[in-house]
């Protein structure tokens, strides 16, 4: 598993934090966007700190779906919502923060190798507002050591075979 490092940029009187993890999974790109992309409301089975997600549109997932995503941050409940403003499978799944904690932005890009597996990208920058911003750097940098778990319990999970196969 290849991680990148956490980085904190400075904007104006504001923070701005910048997470990005990659990790190599061996599956197919469409199994794992079954995994991730389609299979939303099941990412509590290999995401920590996550309660349960609701999807909050009707039909299928897709370029405009929301989400409501319950946290538990150390005894801490949040309740974070979310837009998709990107879809297109099996390549990338991107969207923005749209009510809680965190103003900005998310992606997870998928790229198949030659071999079979799968390169897993997940970027987000973000703003922490309301009062988990007096926790700055201290929750930013717990937040991006639970991102490289769940990358990890993520690639256990699909290579163990858990999870949707690929949709035809």
């Amino acid at each position: 598993m290849r991680l990148d490092a956490t980085s904190l940029i400075q904007c104006d009187d504001r923070s701005v934090a910048r997470i990005r993890e990659s990790v190599d999974i061996d599956a197919l790109s469409e199994r794992v966007w079954a995994v991730v992309a389609e299979d939303v409301t099941n990412a509590p089975k290999w995401t920590s700190n996550l309660d349960k997600v609701e999807k909050l549109d009707d039909g299928p997932p897709g370029r405009g779906t929301r989400y409501r995503y319950h946290l538990d941050l150390g005894g801490h409940k949040e309740k974070l919502e979310v837009e998709q403003t990107v879809y297109a499978k099996p390549k990338k799944c991107s969207g923005k923060f749209i009510q809680g904690p965190l103003k900005g932005t998310w992606s997870y890009t998928y790229t198949q190798h030659k071999d079979g597996s799968t390169r897993l990208v997940y970027e987000m920058d973000y703003e922490l507002t309301g009062l988990l911003r007096f926790a700055g750097s201290w929750l930013g940098s717990q937040y991006a050591a639970g991102i490289r778990t769940n990358m990890q319990s993520l690639k256990n999970y699909i290579e163990s075979g858990r999870g949707p196969k690929a949709k035809k």
